[in-house]
Parts: C-alpha cells; structure tokens; sequence
C-alpha cells in the first residue's frame, strides 16, 4: 500500500514509539546491539519517508529517562550511535529544509552530545519544512513536574496569580511547546503503552500498535498505519453530527 487514503487525512502530528530492537537481535540469534544499529537504519528511513509524505511534525522516542537503568555497555553503545546518526544526518537534514529539535533531560547527556545536538539544532532552526523531534532521556511525568515547578516559582515570584493556571499555560511549560499534540502515535513491537511518553500531549492521540519489531517497520508498515488512521473518526469527545435519523429514539419514562 503505497499511498494515503486523502491526503488531508495525513497526521499533522506523527509520534512513534520504536520498540522492539533488542528482541529483533535476539530472535536471529544476535547480540542486542545488532537490532539497535537496523533499527537506527530504519529510523532513518521513517524520517525520510514522512518529510516525503509532508508530515509537518514527528517526534521519535529515542531514548526514555527510565533507559539509564539499562546495562552501562549498552547505553555507552546507544550514546555512540546516537552521536554518530547526529554527524551522519546533520548536513542532510538541513539540506532537506528539515527542523531538529531534542526534548528530554538533557543535564544527564554526555557535554560532547548535548554539543553536538545544540549545533544541530542551531543549524536547522530557520528550516521551514518538517520539524523532527528527538525525545531523549525523556520521561513525560518528569516533564509535567519540570513545568509545575517552573509555574511554582513564576506564582511564588509574583509574576502569575494562581486563577490563571489553566491547561493552556501548562501547555506552553511543556517542551514540546510549540509543536501541536500528536494525532497519530505508533508503537511497534506488539507492546499497548505509553510507556510515559508525552502522557499530556496524547489525551486525544489516535493510537496504532504493531506486532512488528521496529527494525521490521519498513515503508509499507507505515502506510498500513497512516491509512487506518485515515480513515479513523476523530470526535475529540463532541458529537458527530448524523444526517441520518434514529428510528428508535430513547425515551425517558
């Protein structure tokens, strides 16, 4: 399936949890490093595919806040071919008119990665086309607690009255703040949560979860979730109006 059903149907927002790496190595007998090198090939190839597509906005959850937990050789490796994909791609996202950004805590990065990735993003920041988001050492609780202290000392300041603390201001505390929230997340590797990534941003997310492992999510996988997502009616809790008339309408007795 190479196209999408419409393509106001396109989400303006695509957020992907990539999951499944490790599992993919061991299921072919190799070692959990493996699958993370295919599956930064396949992120690579997910990004292009939806600058393609027009996709305005794309957010990868790279690496969570709960990964540092994870065996030190591991995450050595991680950082590596992190800051690897970062020199490989960063002259061909500007050249692409692509728009780098990395939400996260980024006081636990390594000053050679933060360097690079604030090089990065000061490269492409007058870009106009897609706005790739990677979230890095991120934890979405972390982030809403990170944004209720920042309004805690803005009201303790006297700069904000507690009355104007309304779910939009909150929003723009946030670090994904201007990005609009996701309309479509995709997770792969057959697993059903959110896994603490950006928890206030997806109250209204469509959600698509693949059996495949993230180094399986080729081309065609993406499509297969961009067109079940076109085809989705989104209500946003309101009522979708209904030409049809009901012809057993309920009574109240």
């Amino acid at each position: 399936m190479n196209t999408v059903a419409g393509s106001t149907s396109i989400p303006k927002h695509l957020a992907i949890i990539m999951d499944g790496n490790g599992r993919w190595a061991k299921s072919r007998g190799r070692e959990r490093f493996y699958g993370h090198i295919k599956g930064a090939r396949v992120a690579r190839q997910t990004v292009e595919e939806c600058a393609r597509l027009k996709i305005p906005f794309l957010t990868l959850y790279a690496f969570s806040a709960e990964n540092w937990s994870r065996p030190e050789s591991e995450i050595a490796f991680l950082m590596r071919l992190l800051l690897r994909y970062i020199l490989r791609e960063r002259k061909s996202l500007h050249e692409n008119n692509i728009v780098f950004r990395c939400i996260g805590q980024r006081h636990r990065l390594s000053e050679t990665i933060l360097k690079e990735i604030e090089t990065t993003e000061l490269m492409t920041a007058n870009n106009s086309g897609m706005v790739l988001t990677f979230a890095l050492s991120y934890g979405g609780r972390q982030e809403i607690v990170e944004a209720i202290r920042t309004i805690a000392t803005k009201v303790q300041s006297g700069l904000l009255e507690p009355g104007e603390i309304e779910a939009d201001l909150v929003q723009r505390h946030l670090q994904t703040f201007p990005c609009p929230d996701p309309d479509l997340l995709i997770r792969t590797s057959g697993e059903w949560r959110l896994s603490n990534f950006l928890p206030w941003q997806m109250v209204y997310t469509e959600l698509y979860f693949s059996n495949l492992f993230w180094p399986d999510f080729n081309k065609e996988a993406l499509m297969d979730a961009l067109n079940h997502f076109a085809h989705r009616e989104r209500r946003f809790g309101k009522v979708v109006k209904n030409n049809t008339p009901s012809l057993h309408e309920p009574t109240l007795n």
